[in-house]
This record gives structure tokens, C-alpha cells and sequence, in this order.
């Protein structure tokens, strides 16, 4: 009885330590919009620039404080030995000052403060943007290869059925076996095009887990937009002036490098408040010393005073550190303008691109649907003749080929077309949706 108390016990603890890691496992079906949000809301390096701004938010509030007086308080307690014996004695003070001029350094480090806190802001939508971009990229390949699956898929069929109806043929003597053996060799093609394909859906998938730091061991299913009205892709474009415009506004680089030349300034402004002296004012209340003999009795000593004063720092020579770091600042910002003049036109150069690329990507887009309709009808009527045996395996299999080249072609142009469509939505500071 115990032995089996003993299984019992044990069955129930695997069954449980399962069910545990079954509910660990979870399904998800996205969407793009759903994908970005997924990600934006879990990504780790998204969440460690999160706190950095919320540090960067305390250091803001905390240089704030620094126009306000201080205030401490000061208790002390001594224990001494003479010829009446062991007594004690112990003082109470509360002391208080405040900085009244510094050269500005402390409204310079505020600004320079709510500034790192503004950039920080602006560096995380840097990083939003190029998370959007490699997840779409991940998001449309997959979607190309469910498409060019389908067709490899239709493909692997018809070529089944011209194997069986190749092998029919061979038996009754209309065909040579070399024939028989091209149609294997292309349905056992066909076939591997599609298990590749599917696997390289599976790694896309994949990518895209690690894109929005999901488990991996997660189920993911991506939802298909419809993607059959790409014309309106061409027609929502904007003239290439107004998308350079609207991406010379928007995009975080060039914003990121405006709060660097303002930060620099801060810098410099840092550094010449050296030159200048510091004012400050304190003011203390001494509450005297009370005294206890071994007796126990107690006593005062002194009364109690208070003080009120005003103190100046002057610097006369710090050996070539303030006026070192004052040409190290203005360098610092000169690098800092100059990296702005080059951000300005890498950012214009990017957005000319970009747009180029969309008006390059639905020519092909166009050409190669053409292309695409072209061979599939043309693959159909050859693939009907040599049912009839009008024509050989050598011209049919011609063709299939021609066929797959150009729907491999058709494909990737269309997503390409997406992709870069997409990429300048990006620019433009427009919301990513399929």
C-alpha cells in the first residue's frame, strides 16, 4: 500500500511540474500593428533606456534642488576624566546655507539636465523606429514565403499528376524513359523548393520571436493583410520635395543631433563659470554645552549663539584647468555642429533615397506582375498540350521552369515594394499598418 501511495505521489508531482510547463506555453496571432505593439511593450533593450530616462528624470529633479538652502542638524557627545572623577558633555547645533551665485552653473546644469532627460526621449524613438523596420522586414518576409509556398505548393501538384500521367505513358511506349525521368527529377525538385521554403518560414518566424522577445517555444501565427490593391501604394505617394520635408522634421537623427549642439553650449557655459567667484550665505544656532559631573549633576557652559554670514570664493589660478577646459568645450561643440551639418545631409540623403526606391520598386512591381500573369497562362496551355502529347517533357519542363522563375521574381518585388514603401512611412513619421 505504501509503495503505491509512494507512485501515486510521484505520478501527481510529474503531472503537476507538466501542466506547469504547459501553461508556460502560449499561442499568439498577430497582426503588424500587433506585432509592434507586442514588441515596443517587452523589449529588453527598450526597457533599459526606460530607466536610464527615469534616471536621467532624477538627476533633472534632484539638480533642481540645488537653489534651495541646505539644512543639517549637529549633536555630539564626549566623555572625559579628570581629578572630580568621569563626567560627559554634549553640544546641539543646527546650521543652514545657501548658494546665491556660482557663475550660473546651477541653472546651467538644470538646463543641461531637462536637456539629457529630452534626448533621451528622442533616442528611444530612434530605437522604436529601427525595432519597426526590422520587424516589418521579418513580418513581410514571412508573408512572402506563405505566399510563394501556396504557389509551390499548386506547382508540386501539377507536377505529381504529369509524373503519374509520364508514368502512364512510359508503360504504353509514347514516351522514352529519359522523359520519365526529367518529370521525376522535377517533381522530387519541386518538392524540395517546398519543404525549403518551409523552413525557411519556420526561421523567420523565428527572427521575428526574437524581434519582439517572445519565447521562442511560443506559438506564432502572423495575420496576412490584403495585399491585393498595391496601386494604392503608388497613388498615396507623396511628391519626393514633401517626403524629404517630412522626414527632414521627424527623424529622430537630426533631433538627437540639435540636443547635442545644445548640450555642448551647456557645456561651455559650464566651463566659463569657473572664471567666476561663488557666493554663498550660512547661517548657525549653537545651543552651548551641557555638562554632567560623576555625580550626575548637569551644567551649562556657554549660551547659546547664533550666526548669520556671507562668504565669497574667488578664483585667481587654477594652473590652466578652467581656461584647458573651456577650449576642450568649444571644441566639443564645433565637433558637435559639424556632426549636425552631417546628420542634416546624411537624413536628406536617406529620404531621396528611400523615395527613389519606391518609385524603382513598383516599376518591377509592375513589370514582373506582367511577367508572372504571362508565364502562368503559358505554363497552363503547355502544361494541357503535352496532356494531349503535342508537345515534349523537355519544352513542358522548359516552361514550368520559366514559370517559377518569374513568380519567384513577381513575389519578391511585391514585398520588396511594401518593404520600401513602408521604410519611407518610417521617414515620414507615419503610423506602420498593413
Amino acid at each position: 500500500m505504501v509503495v503505491y501511495k509512494k507512485i501515486f505521489l510521484s505520478v501527481f508531482f510529474v503531472s503537476l511540474v507538466f501542466s506547469g510547463i504547459a501553461q508556460e506555453h502560449q499561442s499568439y496571432r498577430f497582426t503588424l500593428e500587433d506585432c509592434l505593439r507586442f514588441a515596443l511593450a517587452n523589449s529588453y533593450e527598450r526597457k533599459t533606456m526606460e530607466l536610464t530616462g527615469k534616471s536621467l528624470e532624477t538627476s533633472y529633479e534632484q539638480s533642481k534642488q540645488q537653489r534651495l538652502p541646505s539644512l543639517s542638524a549637529s549633536v555630539g557627545q564626549n566623555l572625559s576624566n579628570n581629578e572630580k572623577g568621569w563626567s560627559t558633555s554634549g553640544n546641539v547645533g543646527v546650521g543652514s546655507s545657501v548658494t546665491i551665485y556660482q557663475g550660473g552653473n546651477i541653472n546651467n546644469t538644470i538646463e543641461q539636465n531637462r536637456l539629457n532627460v529630452e534626448r533621451n526621449e528622442v533616442q528611444l524613438q530612434r530605437y522604436d523606429n529601427q525595432l519597426t523596420l526590422q520587424i516589418l522586414q521579418s513580418f513581410l518576409t514571412i508573408l512572402g514565403n506563405q505566399e510563394l509556398v501556396s504557389y509551390q505548393q499548386e506547382v508540386l501538384n501539377t507536377s505529381r499528376a504529369q509524373l503519374k500521367q509520364g508514368q502512364a505513358r512510359h508503360r504504353l511506349g509514347t514516351i522514352l524513359e529519359s522523359d520519365l525521368l526529367l518529370l521525376e527529377a522535377q517533381y522530387y525538385s519541386d518538392s524540395n523548393n517546398v519543404a525549403d521554403t518551409r523552413i525557411n518560414i519556420e526561421n523567420n518566424l523565428l527572427d521575428l520571436k526574437v524581434l519582439l522577445s517572445m519565447n521562442p517555444s511560443d506559438d506564432l501565427e502572423i495575420v496576412a493583410p490584403n495585399t491585393d490593391n498595391l496601386e494604392m501604394l503608388k497613388e498615396t505617394l507623396p511628391t519626393e520635395e514633401e517626403a524629404v520635408s517630412l522626414a527632414m522634421e521627424t527623424m529622430p537623427d537630426l533631433r538627437m543631433s540639435d540636443y547635442d549642439i545644445r548640450l555642448a553650449e551647456k557645456s561651455v557655459d559650464l566651463a566659463r563659470g569657473n572664471y567666476f567667484p561663488s557666493i554663498s550665505a550660512n547661517a548657525n544656532v549653537g545651543m552651548g554645552i551641557l555638562s554632567y559631573d560623576s555625580d550626575g549633576n548637569s551644567k551649562w557652559y556657554g549660551t547659546p549663539t547664533e550666526s548669520v554670514g556671507v562668504s565669497m570664493s574667488i578664483p585667481i589660478y587654477s594652473r590652466g584647468q578652467t581656461k584647458a577646459n573651456v577650449k576642450k568645450s568649444r571644441i566639443a561643440l564645433e565637433q558637435a555642429q559639424l556632426d549636425y551639418e552631417q546628420s542634416t545631409l546624411a537624413v536628406r540623403q536617406a529620404a531621396v533615397q528611400a523615395y527613389r526606391n519606391v518609385v524603382s520598386a513598383y516599376n518591377a512591381y509592375q513589370v514582373s506582375q506582367v511577367k508572372e500573369n504571362a508565364y502562368s497562362k503559358s505554363f497552363n496551355a503547355y502544361n494541357m498540350q503535352y496532356q494531349y502529347g503535342n508537345i515534349t517533357t523537355v519544352e513542358l519542363l522548359q516552361q514550368q521552369n520559366n514559370y517559377l522563375n518569374a513568380l519567384n521574381s513577381y513575389i519578391q518585388n511585391k514585398y520588396s515594394l511594401l518593404m520600401k514603401r513602408k521604410i519611407l512611412d518610417v521617414y515620414m513619421g507615419k503610423n506602420i499598418t498593413l
